[in-house]
């Protein structure tokens, strides 16, 4: 397998040239991205970034992620500023998502393992966002977490496990404060 293959397959790997020139290209599109350009032009960078966009794409300025091509979002997605996607697995974000300003969405992590770290070695587990979801301001989202359709995650929440649809979650580690239902209508 190639360390890309590794990569995406959650298994430990090591950040070659390839990978390498992969993110410099994601790099690039983002700083032209976080310039001063058209919501035009904004949208055309966000379809060629992403590896899957639906219609009405949104990144707004200060928007960071390591390769972009495993991040797939759905239709009306709006992305505020300062949001960081670590994407060296699948990132899947479905229709209707908001994600409020200074977001990290965290697909990347590290082994425990001291010598297994420091010897560069490094992996990940996929995230994947439903339908219908707001995650608030300042919130962070861990490697391997599912959230369910209509998900709302509370502005400074480190969301640690996946929840089910139809929540309201928030903390540290986040945990469900209340179920959404018809007296949210």
């Amino acid at each position: 397998m190639t360390n890309k293959e590794k990569m995406l397959a959650g298994e430990l790997y090591i950040c070659d040239a390839d990978l390498v020139k992969e993110g410099d290209r994601a790099r690039a599109l983002c700083r032209e991205l976080n310039s001063d350009i058209s919501e035009e032009r904004r949208a055309a960078i966000a379809r060629e970034l992403l590896g899957k966009s639906g219609k009405n794409p949104h990144l707004t300025q200060g928007f960071y992620c390591d390769y972009g091509s495993n991040i797939e979002v759905g239709d009306n997605f709006y992305c505020n500023y300062g949001v960081c996607i670590l994407d060296v697995c699948k990132v899947v974000i479905g229709d209707n998502c908001f994600i409020a300003p200074q977001v990290g969405i965290y697909a990347a992590t590290h082994p425990i393992n001291r010598k297994q770290r420091v010897s560069g070695l490094e992996y990940g587990k996929p995230v994947t966002i439903g339908n219908d979801c707001w995650i608030g301001g300042g919130a962070i989202i861990n490697p391997g977490v599912t959230l369910g359709d209509n998900v709302v995650v509370g502005s400074g929440s480190v969301v640690t496990r996946s929840f089910p649809s139809n929540v309201v979650i928030a903390g540290n580690p986040a945990r469900i404060i209340r179920r959404i239902g018809e007296e949210d209508r």
